[in-house]
């Protein structure tokens, strides 16, 4: 028995520690910043760039030398005859040349001289890095902003429960309080029964946020790059955040499409068209590279190819090879023209992300300033709510209002708080969002 109590503690002793292992307490900063570093998305981008480098090095060592070895080995099963009249009678001969066997090895040094396609393609590479690095720049923006909203909604998801939480319990004691007048013979059943509806009602939309609420730290966990079961303490709270996240100072930045990151990989999308109708028209370049061979070479009757009497003839090459298009039955003339066709193409879209995203920062702006004004409102008809309310209750205990204006009360009040809590996420969410379209979010 005794044994079996230590092995019990020992097995919940494991899985508190595992259970530790899993709890993460985080503010929205080190959110952010864990999320740039750990986030499926970002780590995908990461590699992306990666594999960018490596084909920059691919593509530079194909006009760098190369050198490459051939072993041949041939045993003749049945050698070929050879007919010939050296006697000029008029009969053939049959003659075997060579031996049956041979083995040859050379090694072979090559290089590119000149290839205008080589030239293209390797500043087609480094254009494909750039391309993997803002790829990689713009994936940390929206890992940025995902997380705000993830983080913001488990935020909401809190507030909403203990606004709720009080809100019952205000209920439950009205509810109460209301059963005793009626008891006492002092209101209607009706009044009795329009609070057990509404507090009900509450009931399930608190059961129904709290399973919002674990789906929210659920999406929060995905966004960081966790399990999706890690166990999260927020340590920022969502007033805090909202009041932290005012800055009308953001109204009065200046836009400048030039440095902002859509803009970048439109001018780099344009780039790469731009090479593609370069390479197609160095494909009318002629081509020129150079090689060296060396070889041995061993013929015998029978496999005596590593003994020290066995004889090896050596062999060496120098080559140049020149290589000019002359007709492609206008095949090259055509691709040549849809490279052309697909730069201008990318010349009109980089003009329309020019109005795109001035367009953008300024529905951003105003979106970000309508998102702080509302929630200045929303917190003061918060607060003239729960006076109302608070009036109503008195009234309605003192027998001089009815259940109807209390209800009216109640519904207002609840509506205001679920405007308050959203307008602090809006806040929230419009400032990053602000922010992006600026390109200042790493100020």
């Amino acid at each position: 028995m005794k044994q079996k109590l230590i092995l019990l503690f020992v097995i919940i002793w494991g899985l508190g520690l595992h259970a530790q292992e899993k709890s993460m307490r985080i503010s929205l900063d080190e959110a952010i910043a864990f999320a740039i570093e750990n986030s499926y998305n970002t780590k995908a981008s990461k590699n992306g760039i990666s594999s960018a480098k490596e084909t920059v090095r691919e593509t530079s060592a194909t006009g760098l030398p190369q050198i490459n070895a051939s072993f041949d080995y041939q045993n003749f099963l049945k050698q070929p005859v050879s007919l010939a009249d050296f006697n000029d009678d008029g009969i053939d001969e049959q003659f075997v040349f060579g031996k049956k066997q041979n083995l040859s090895a050379s090694v072979t040094l090559s290089q590119l001289i000149f290839d205008g396609s080589y030239l293209v393609a390797l500043q087609a590479s480094k254009a494909y890095l750039k391309i993997s690095e803002q790829a990689n720049e713009k994936t940390e923006i929206l890992t940025r902003e995902a997380v705000v909203n993830a983080y913001g909604a488990v935020l909401v998801a809190e507030k909403s429960l203990l606004i709720l939480a009080g809100n019952v319990n205000i209920l439950e004691k009205n509810l109460h309080d209301a059963q005793k007048i009626y008891e006492n013979g002092f209101n209607e059943q009706e009044d009795v029964e329009q609070l057990e509806i509404t507090l009900g009602t509450l009931k399930n939309q608190r059961n129904n946020l709290e399973k919002m609420k674990g789906i929210a730290y659920q999406m929060l966990n995905l966004a960081l790059g966790n399990s999706i079961n890690t166990v999260l303490v927020l340590t920022d709270s969502l007033d805090t955040l909202a009041t932290t996240n005012i800055d009308l100072g953001l109204l009065s930045e200046t836009f400048n499409f030039s440095n902002h990151i859509d803009f970048k990989i439109a001018e780099n999308d344009r780039e790469s068209k731009r090479l593609l109708m370069q390479l197609e028209r160095s494909k009318a370049l002629p081509s020129l590279s150079a090689f060296v061979n060396y070889g041995n070479q061993a013929f015998s009757d029978s496999f005596s190819f590593f003994n020290r009497s066995q004889q090896w003839f050596d062999s060496s090459l120098l080559g140049v090879s020149l290589k000019v298009p002359i007709f492609s039955s206008f095949s090259r003339k055509a691709r040549t023209a849809q490279a052309r066709i697909a730069l201008e193409t990318s010349d009109i879209r980089l003009e329309e992300t020019k109005q795109r995203l001035s367009l953008m920062a300024q529905k951003a702006k105003n979106e970000y300033q309508l998102s702080v004004e509302n929630y200045t409102t929303a917190k003061r008809n918060v607060q003239l709510s729960e006076r109302i309310e608070k009036k109503q209750r008195i009234k309605f205990f003192e027998g001089i209002s009815s259940s109807f204006d209390l209800l009216q009360a109640q519904n207002q009040l609840y509506t205001q708080q679920q405007n308050y809590v959203q307008s602090m996420l809006d806040v929230i969410a419009k400032k990053v969002a602000l922010e992006n379209a600026l390109n200042v979010s790493n100020k």
